[in-house]
């Protein structure tokens, strides 16, 4: 593909590489700090655990803004600057969401079924974001409409009694 630069010159354009390590790295580095994190609040054994408020807080700051955000991503134009910047607000807030869940446990205190929407998420929006990278724009749509769909279920299976979020807003 030839390119005219601003200068006049003509040129030949090269197709930028994925930038993998980069991102690899960076996972690494967010594992490094998280799975210590996570070792540090665990609780004492022998004890009943309880989820810590500010868990619940930072999961229903980003959740709660992530449901009419997602929704006005998958359908706005897409490629468009304000498509590109809300998505990824949304993708960060649906990770936050995503590793805050493990603190959030039922009364059992521990993981329960709804957390595999949190690892699907996991997985989901990194590969999402890797083939809109590559250019497979159809693989990175369905990725990013089921971390969506995803967040919808989980929704509504927070919202059933019993579930925290039920009791919350219940009384």
């Amino acid at each position: 593909m030839t390119v005219i630069s601003s200068s006049g010159h003509t040129g030949t354009a090269t197709p930028t590489k994925s930038r993998i390590w980069p991102n690899i790295i960076g996972t690494l580095a967010a594992m490094m700090v998280l799975v210590p994190l996570a070792f540090w609040l665990r609780p004492e054994q022998g004890t009943t655990y309880q989820t810590p408020a500010w868990a619940v807080y930072i999961h229903l700051a980003t959740v709660l803004p992530a449901v009419p955000l997602g929704a006005w991503v998958l359908w706005s134009r897409k490629g468009t600057p304000a498509h590109k910047a809300a998505g990824r607000i949304w993708a960060l807030m649906m990770v936050i969401t995503a590793i805050d869940s493990f603190w959030i446990r039922g009364m059992t205190g521990s993981i329960g079924p709804i957390h595999i929407f949190s690892v699907i998420t996991l997985v989901s929006i990194p590969r999402g974001i890797w083939l809109a990278r590559k250019g497979d724009i159809e693989g990175h749509i369905a990725c990013m409409r089921g971390v969506y769909i995803g967040l919808i279920i989980a929704g509504a299976f927070a919202l059933m009694p019993g579930r925290l979020l039920f009791t919350s807003l219940s009384g």
